[in-house]
């Protein structure tokens, strides 16, 4: 981003600025349409305010970073603990630094897989 003032931010900009495909960021605003919300200009052009690519880049975050599934952030969105977990974000578990905080979702999604594995278990044998 050339200018940190600039208010209207395009699409294009916005996913060189995150490292995402354009598309990624349009399939976001359909599976996040109360959070992400883009104006649109000419030629349906879409653009970002500021908060909007912040929101974007903690989803990014919580999806490659954290590997959750969309599923789970909306449900975190649904939630109201969205900004909780945007600031845990910040330091993602990938960058060589472990993470000693582990939110509740986070321990119920180890259940339920462990749950699911017992089953595919129990099935296998």
């Amino acid at each position: 981003m050339e200018d940190k003032n600039e208010f209207f931010i395009p699409i294009n900009q916005v996913a060189k600025e995150l490292d995402v495909p354009a598309h990624t960021l349009r399939y976001w605003e359909k599976q996040f349409p109360g959070s992400i919300r883009p104006v649109t200009g000419a030629g349906n052009r879409r653009y970002y305010r500021r908060e909007t690519i912040e929101k974007l880049r903690a989803i990014k975050s919580l999806l490659y970073d954290k590997g959750m599934t969309i599923a789970g952030v909306k449900k975190i969105l649904h939630n109201g603990t969205f900004a909780n977990e945007a600031n845990v974000v910040k330091t993602p578990v990938n960058a060589g630094e472990k993470s000693s905080r582990i939110s509740a979702l986070d321990v119920g999604d180890i259940d339920s897989v462990i749950k699911l594995l017992n089953q595919a278990k129990t099935f296998l044998e």
